[in-house]
């Protein structure tokens, strides 16, 4: 792994983020939270969520305030997500994508590395950006990948197949990668942006899913798809050796997101939890079923989990936006920030399906839907396998790119 000590691209001090004002209001997540069922049942795209956040200016929190933005770090964008996940999870899954790109445009901007002003500018102006990562028989997204990169004049050509893109219907530029292997002895992943109006590629509509259905996270099908120059932001080695700062800032920014809106939808299914426990009966108890000892034994497991997965989460977003060195242990801290977020969210909303009873296994009930979404939390990279060995290998000192992999 290469050298990651004091790679931390966002350590200058706040000076507008306690200021800032959300533009979350209780009015408008109200609205995402009533309309989230129809979004789902439909399998439709969030298009009215979307446009409220657009014009509330949602999409400009991390855009620093020179360039017309909110001017929040990581830090604070992510509880705004975790608002947001609360009252509408796919809602604040896809929109995370479009924030992960500013935010790491952001930090490197404030750290003096001008190569994506021109993102930060394209977003101030209403553009939206969407990640084109995973495919399938890359177990190891952003640092490999099965899309080839063309070096051509001018730029690179990408051919390939990309899932789960989020903002399908809406954005208008698609961070994606490829690899180079024009020297098969150094592959290179080569980071870029494709404009909508690019030729050579299509949309497939293949998003008919368990949950976060209003994602609309579709398949993009790169058939020589070409991306000038001026749209490259990062040609660096395969593998680990090619976490620099913006790729390490992409996974602080995606991973402690995913993080945090699954947090928030465990929240919700506490609560709905909770609420029900207190007015529910049976003809076999004199009070509501709060009383009962058993449902309280699983509330307090649901309640001792949801306590643990908040200060885990807050503590590495901090450290991130205050610019702690932790050095090449950094992959592995936001991993692990990730892992116990959504494991934790799972078991919290495992729980309420079970004490929901019969009536939360039918479509009707919120804590059906909110079982579905929060399944999909384990499967959004880094998933647990991947995890545990970036945090094994990074503990016992072994680079992740040894060869071979395993054995």
């Amino acid at each position: 792994m290469s050298s990651l000590t004091n790679t931390n691209v966002a350590a200058a001090p706040s000076k507008t983020a306690s200021a800032a004002t959300s533009p979350l209001t209780d009015e408008m997540l109200a609205r995402f939270s009533t309309r989230a069922a129809t979004y789902d049942r439909e399998n439709t795209f969030f298009t009215d969520d979307f446009e409220e956040l657009r014009q509330g200016g949602y999409l400009r929190l991390a855009v620093p305030t020179e360039f017309g933005g909110a001017g929040l770090r990581l830090s604070e964008v992510v509880r705004e997500q975790r608002r947001l996940g609360y009252h509408a999870a796919p809602t604040a899954l896809a929109i995370n994508m479009h924030l992960y790109w500013t935010g790491v445009a952001a930090d490197l901007f404030r750290a003096g590395d001008t190569s994506q002003t021109w993102l930060l500018e394209e977003a101030a102006r209403g553009e939206v950006f969407a990640a084109g990562h995973a495919e399938s028989g890359n177990d190891i997204p952003v640092l490999l990948s099965t899309t080839k990169a063309e070096h051509v004049e001018g730029g690179y050509r990408f051919t390939g197949r990309k899932s789960f893109g989020s903002l399908s219907p809406v954005w208008t530029y698609l961070g994606l990668h490829g690899l180079d292997t024009a020297d098969p002895s150094h592959p290179k992943v080569v980071h870029a942006f494709m404009p909508r109006d690019t030729e050579g590629y299509r949309i497939e509509e293949t998003w008919d899913t368990l949950g976060m259905r209003a994602t609309r996270s579709d398949d993009t099908i790169l058939d020589g798809a070409f991306v000038p120059d001026r749209y490259v932001v990062r040609v660096v080695p395969a593998g680990a050796a090619g976490i620099d700062h913006f790729v390490l800032g992409l996974f602080a920014w995606a991973l402690l997101g995913f993080g945090n809106i699954y947090y928030g939808l465990a929240r919700r299914a506490l609560d709905l939890t909770i609420e029900n426990a207190k007015s529910k009966r049976s003809i076999a108890l004199s009070r509501p079923m709060a009383y009962h000892a058993e449902l309280q034994h699983r509330v307090a497991e649901m309640g001792l989990t949801f306590e643990a997965i908040g200060p885990h989460l807050e503590r590495v977003a901090d450290d991130w936006s205050n610019g702690v060195d932790h050095g090449a242990t950094w992959p592995a801290k936001i991993f692990a920030a990730k892992y116990h977020a959504v494991e934790g969210s799972w078991r919290i909303v495992d729980l309420a399906l079970e004490l929901a009873g019969g009536f939360g296994i039918f479509r009707r009930s919120e804590i059906e839907r909110l079982f579905r979404d929060a399944r999909l939390g384990r499967i959004h990279p880094a998933n647990s396998m991947l995890t545990h060995e970036i945090v094994a290998k990074t503990l016992l000192g072994i680079s992740p790119d040894e060869t071979p992999r395993w054995g």
